[in-house]
């Protein structure tokens, strides 16, 4: 495995949501705090959306051009090309101290996506599922910074966390009607690991988190155990995803908020786009069906 590279010294507050477009041969990632969706791309120009709110996850669409993903209380549609965007859903819009964090799509093409309160330190955070028609359900609750999802290769399991308790849940996940139950503790992260934050699944149903606070991904086996570490160059590591045409680049993104000028010192990369080759392919992201 060779050393994580910086692709793009963005120097985000709080890069996330990294997600592989195998139409365009990209990568959209989003800056939370900055109210921006990047596309990366190591053949084309690099672009940059700006928001007037926070936005936290992407997702394609399958029915239609462009992506779904969250901002601040809800879900909603936009196309880049156009630069339109079509509210779908908010099912935070009484809660404004709350906002939408980290989502993806599960295999039936449902997009799931969790909440958190501004400061991080309220158990205010739910979690969400986005049919394709548009009804959107609460499906748990109770947690101070969610992340996550994503589900085993069967999917008979999903994995959500609870970042700011170092906890990695696992439900049994029914894939046909998309209800999970017998949520559990799957990982206990302690002050050595960081927090649990982004996670991805590979080819073979290895679970990679990204490790807030540590500087380093992992790849956890069915029993949880450690079976690789990717060392980077930046403290606060927040999510991962599979790209490339075969899906064997792992790019990983980062955030610079908090962190004093003294630790951006030491830490330049801070809130840049890293990606590095792997010898465990990963798979195409799920479309959201709607």
């Amino acid at each position: 495995m060779k050393t994580p590279e910086c692709v793009w010294d963005a120097k985000a507050k709080l890069g996330e949501g990294p997600l592989w477009s195998v139409k365009e041969q990209a990568l959209y990632w989003v800056d939370i705090l900055n109210r921006r969706l990047h596309r990366y791309s190591p053949w084309q120009e690099q672009r940059t959306w700006q928001f007037d709110q926070e936005i936290s996850a992407v997702a394609e669409r399958e029915s239609a051009d462009g992506l779904v993903m969250t901002l601040r209380h809800g879900f909603a549609f936009f196309n880049p090309a156009t630069e339109e965007l079509t509210p779908v859903a908010e099912p935070e819009a009484h809660l404004p101290e709350n906002r939408f964090n980290d989502g993806k799509c599960d295999g039936q093409g449902r997009f799931w996506a969790g909440t958190v309160e501004f400061n991080c330190t309220l158990e205010a955070g739910s979690l969400y599922r986005l049919s394709p028609g548009g009804e959107c359900k609460k499906m748990d609750s109770g947690y101070i910074v969610t992340n996550g999802p994503t589900w085993s290769a069967d999917y008979r399991t999903m994995y959500h966390n609870d970042s700011a308790r170092g906890r990695v849940y696992a439900f049994d996940f029914d894939p046909d009607s998309g209800d999970i139950s017998n949520k559990r503790l799957f990982l206990q992260f302690n002050e050595e690991d960081g927090s649990p934050d982004g996670m991805a699944t590979d080819a073979e149903g290895g679970l990679w988190i990204a490790h807030w606070g540590t500087s380093k991904v992992t790849r956890h086996d069915a029993s949880g155990k450690v079976m690789k570490t990717i060392d980077l160059p930046c403290s606060q590591i927040t999510s991962c995803a599979f790209g490339g045409p075969n899906f064997t680049t792992l790019y990983i993104t980062s955030a610079r908020n908090g962190l004093s000028e003294e630790q951006l010192e030491r830490e330049p990369l801070a809130g840049g786009l890293f990606a590095v080759d792997i010898d465990v392919p990963g798979v195409p992201a799920n479309r959201f069906r709607g």
